[in-house]
């Protein structure tokens, strides 16, 4: 945790130890490792769970603003895996669960810099695969959809406001779809902590699990099955309605 300190539930469980590690701090990444080899005697699994949505149209992001949502969701994942393979290598075995989103497989409006750190974590996950296979480690992803996490008032208060008016009728009409889909069911952190589990535990080297609502697996699948200028053009038609063909 980026603050144990403020932590009292998981404190009264003797089978947990918590560490501090704040993604964007490397030199807590390898104190926090180095405590837990020292606690339970190795580690079999690194969950990489850090990460944020950085909200907004992409002019209005500042280069802070997108520097910050690369060191946690891509940087800090990266920094924890390479912290950690010299001890899975040393043991014969390992794995990594990294916990992406169904936004590191299909795109929306106003999370360009989400979508962005999302595709490079997937892109990454994918390609580390092939080669810590050959090392006995494992790499896995898990991709939720819309969670009853604090995820989404997270991602608000870090929306990056606009003052450029020409946005402004794009912004409405994506808006409105937002609020249709935070009305849709939403996965609970328990059947995402599931699905991790399912991950860590089955045996197989399947790469991704999925965990959301059916409108979740359905964007999903249509950036797999559909022609992609067809999914574009289905995007388009979801959340920019005034964009047309006289336009």
């Amino acid at each position: 945790m980026r603050s144990p300190e403020k932590e009292t539930e998981l404190t009264t469980n003797g089978n947990i130890f918590i560490a501090k590690l704040d993604v964007q701090i490397p030199a807590t990444i390898e104190s926090a490792i180095a405590a837990g080899i020292a606690r339970f005697g190795a580690i079999d699994t690194v969950v990489n769970n850090a990460g944020y949505g950085q909200y907004g149209v992409f002019e209005a992001i500042t280069p802070e603003q997108v520097q910050a949502q690369f060191d946690v969701n891509v940087f800090g994942v990266m920094n924890t895996i390479r912290a950690i393979l010299p001890h899975f290598r040393e043991r014969g075995e390992g794995m990594v669960i990294n916990i992406s989103s169904g936004a590191g497989r299909f795109t929306l409006p106003i999370i360009s810099l989400y979508n962005a750190s999302k595709f490079a974590l997937e892109g990454f996950s994918e390609a580390l695969s092939f080669e810590l296979a050959a090392l006995n480690i494992k790499v896995k992803i898990v991709e939720p959809g819309g969670t009853t996490t604090n995820f989404i008032k997270t991602s608000e208060e870090q929306y990056a406001a606009q003052p450029l008016p020409e946005y402004d009728a794009f912004l409405g009409a994506a808006f409105k779809m937002f609020d249709n889909l935070k009305g849709m069911q939403l996965a609970t952190a328990e059947e995402v902590a599931e699905t991790i589990f399912e991950a860590a535990t089955d045996g197989t080297d399947t790469l991704r699990y999925l965990i959301g609502n059916e409108d979740f697996k359905q964007r999903v699948n249509n950036r797999l099955k559909l022609p992609d200028q067809e999914n574009i053009e289905s995007i388009k038609a979801a959340y920019v309605p005034f964009l047309t063909a006289d336009h």
